[in-house]
Order: structure tokens, then sequence, then C-alpha cells
């Protein structure tokens, strides 16, 4: 029978199980295009694929997103990761719109399953002594992983063949990789009764938490507001509006953005969250104006400089919020605090998509960046009026005010679990 991994190992082993299961994410942008030349497809139909991810992943987190504290973080993701694993093989077999949004469907409650978890796991196979370690990593892997999922993926459907194949099948592998690693790294954090009660569609965030999210909020929403801009519609601006119809460019929207946020996350590493994330949202009110004004002057240049620039935005934006609400969280309770993390990212990622690309139809993909784009500006500057607030009333030396949930609210705190 084998046995576990020492957790020094394991700490890497999930790390790339969380970036792995990103990248497969990100992948499919770059097949988008090849998809729409095979089958005729519109830009509406690619953004409902891309989108209906998001939903069935904001499912998985309202319902079983805080599962592992109760049922244990390795039993959780094993399952999660075959369910990715199928939505992979699916993906790869697809002859239709239908199969694709079977697929994703799949591959989304998978992943909202277990990106909670595998957060979690991260944090309690770090310890006390690790914490920031684990924070800086539970904030760069994403990143990374969208960088290595839409830049592998490019440059697969450019150069190897099988386009609509290969990219899915390689994934596949490397999950099953990641499933026999996590499979063998322990659990190290006991287990609270409640399983049932957990799967209650609640967004579960403690009340030492509410405050810090409040503040944080508009990191969170304006970095994954861009990671839907530009994983959405940005390989389509790409070919439809610059003229490129190079794959691998496709896939360097995501890269630029992706890669450049997973940098900056590592250079913050030591910086005070507020400070990182004062960095982001100035970064998320110029680049998206850089990228409107690439796409309206057909400026390649200008709209890659604007990508590079909201690349620090979104790495700067999600780390420096991600690293303040975790230095909160209950350890019991981290499952259910990433849960709403991702509940309210993935929901600004995938639903202004899918508006989006209702729209462009209408309107021209043009002016959906425009406004796509105004979006993520007012949230940058949202976080910097909320931040400045929080500066002056930590200089005045008044606490932060509670912000108790309503009673049969969606988002309702929980205080200590009871211990079995």
């Amino acid at each position: 029978m084998p046995t576990a991994t020492p957790t020094r190992t394991g700490f890497p082993v999930v790390a790339l199980t969380l970036g792995a299961l990103v990248a497969a994410s990100s992948a499919p942008s770059p097949v988008f295009p090849v998809y729409q030349e095979l089958w005729g497809i519109g830009a509406a139909a690619v953004t409902v694929v891309f989108a209906v991810y998001a939903a069935a992943l904001l499912v998985a987190l309202l319902t079983v997103g805080a599962l592992s504290d109760h049922l244990g973080r390795r039993r959780v993701v094993l399952v999660a990761l075959l369910g990715v694993i199928a939505s992979m093989l699916v993906l790869a077999r697809a002859d239709g719109v239908g199969w694709l949004v079977a697929g994703r469907v799949l591959q989304g409650f998978s992943t909202g399953t277990a990106i909670g978890a595998l957060g979690a796991w991260l944090l309690d196979l770090a310890g006390p002594a690790r914490s920031a370690t684990a924070q800086l990593v539970n904030g760069a892997t994403p990143p990374v992983g969208l960088m290595v999922g839409g830049l592998g993926s490019g440059l697969l459907v450019q150069f190897a063949p099988a386009p609509t194949e290969l990219v899915y099948l390689v994934l596949a592998g490397l999950l099953a990789l990641a499933a026999v690693g996590t499979a063998l790294t322990p659990d190290v954090v006991e287990r609270v009764p409640g399983a049932l009660a957990s799967l209650k569609p609640v967004v579960r965030l403690p009340a030492a938490s509410r405050a810090a999210f409040t503040t944080y909020l508009p990191g969170f929403l304006g970095s994954w507001g861009l990671g839907g801009l530009c994983m959405g519609l940005g390989p389509s601006v790409v070919a439809g509006v610059l003229g490129i119809h190079d794959h691998v460019a496709g896939g360097l929207v995501v890269a630029a953005v992706a890669g450049v946020g997973a940098v900056t996350g590592v250079l913050t590493r030591h910086v005070a969250p507020a400070r990182v994330m004062t960095l982001g949202m100035s970064t998320l009110v110029v680049g998206p104006v850089l990228l409107a004004l690439g796409v309206h002057a057909v400026s390649t240049p200008l709209f890659f400089a604007g990508a590079l620039v909201a690349g620090i935005g979104f790495g700067a934006g999600f780390q420096g919020a991600l690293r303040g609400v975790l230095a909160t969280a209950p350890a019991h309770e981290r499952a259910g605090v990433l849960a709403a993390v991702y509940v309210v990212s993935y929901l600004v990622f995938g639903v202004p998509a899918v508006v989006a690309g209702l729209l462009a139809t209408r309107i021209g993909l043009s002016e959906v960046v425009t406004g796509y784009a105004g979006l993520v500006v007012l949230a940058g500057v949202a976080g910097l009026l909320l931040g400045r607030a929080e500066r002056r009333r930590a200089a005045a030396g008044v606490p932060a005010p509670r912000r108790p949930a309503p009673a049969g609210s969606p988002l309702e705190g929980s205080g200590p679990a009871p211990r079995g």
C-alpha cells in the first residue's frame, strides 16, 4: 500500500495540481477561433461555451466548496480531479457546441469542487511558520496556470496536429499524474462534522474575515473581470480587430496578462497587502484604457502594452486582496473563505463575458471591449477609494466596522466550528 508523501513534498504537489487545474480552464481559449472556423459559430456561441464553465464552477463553490473542511482535502480533490479528466476527454471528442457545453459544465463543477480544497490544503501543509509562503502560492499559482494554459494551448493549436484534440489529451495526462501525487499527500488538519449541512448553497464567510473581504472586494472584481475580458474576448479581438490569425498571438493575450500578473505577485510578496492592492488598483485603471485605445486605433503594440500594464493589475489586485483576506481566516474555515473569494471572482469572470459576447454581434467588438474595460476601470477606482478610507481609519485608530450578514443571507457568517 503506498504511503503518504512528507508534508514538505506534498506542498509542491498540491501547488502544481492547482496550477494544472487552472491551466486547463484557460486552455480552450486559443481553440475557440478554430471552432469558429470549423463550425461557423459566432462570438455569442463562443462566449456561452466560455461562460458555462464559470456558471458550473459557481454552483460547485456554493454547494460543495467547503466540503473538504468536513471530509478531508485529499478525498474531495481526488474525486474532483477524476471529473476534470473526464471533461478533458469529452472536449477532445466534441464535434459540436452541445458537446463543448457539456464538457465545460463538467469541468467547471469539478474545478469548483477542488479549487477551494487545494488552496486550503496549501495553507494546511505550510503550517503557521510558512503561512506567508502559502498565501503567496495561493495568489501566484492561478496567474501562472492561466499563462501556461493559454500560451501552451496556443502553441499546440498552431504547430501540432489535431488542434481540437491534442490540447485536452495532454491536459488529461498531466491531471492524471497530479491525481497520483495528491493520492500520496497527507491530510494534516482535523476534520470537523457538518458535511451535509455544508451543502446548503451559501457563502460561509466567518465574521473575522468580513471587514477585510469588503475592503479587498474590488481587487477580486477588477482582476478577474480583466481575466474574463482577455480570455473570453482576447483571441477574438486579435483575429477579428487586429487582423492577426496566428493562434499563438491569441494565446499571448492570456499569457501577457497572466504572466506579468504572476511575476508581479512574486516581486511584491514581501510588501504589505494594502500597498500591493494600491498598485493593483492603479494599474487596473491605466491598463484597460490602453487596451481599449489599442483596439480603436487598431494598434497591436498599444493593445499588447495595455495587456502588460493590466497584467500588473491582475497580479497585484488579486494577490493583495487574497493575502489580505486569508490573513483573517480561521484555520478550520479556510476552504469556505477561499470558496467565497472564488465565487465573487468567477461570477465577475463569467457573467460580463456572456453579455459581451451577445452584444458583440449587435454593436461591434471594439465597442464591447471599450465598455468592458470601463467596468474594470471602475473597479480599480473603487479599490483605490476603499483603500484610502481604510488607511485613514487605521491612522485614526478607529477599528473596522463589523459587517454582520442578515439571517438567511446568501453571505452567511459562521463562528468556530464544533469539533468531534
